[in-house]
């Protein structure tokens, strides 16, 4: 499953750098994107959950943290 976040948000947001860090149907996700520079941290976080909400609708994914971040802010 964890490919298949990392691919999800990818093809989503694509460009960014991702890390998906899985503890059973928990996970947390950082994403580094230009694309996050003009949105606000609720956008950025919309941004993420529009790529992975088949997981969370599937139970797949139960509880999710999001590390959203523009490339300057690391």
């Amino acid at each position: 499953m964890h490919d298949a976040i990392k691919q999800a948000i990818s093809d989503g947001l694509p460009g960014a750098e991702i890390d998906v860090l899985l503890d059973g149907n928990r996970a947390l996700i950082t994403v580094i994107s230009e694309v996050f520079r003009t949105m606000s941290r609720v956008q950025k976080q919309q941004a993420i959950y529009g790529c992975i909400q088949t997981f969370i609708s599937d139970g797949s994914l139960h509880a999710v943290t999001i590390k959203a971040q523009t490339p300057d802010e690391v």
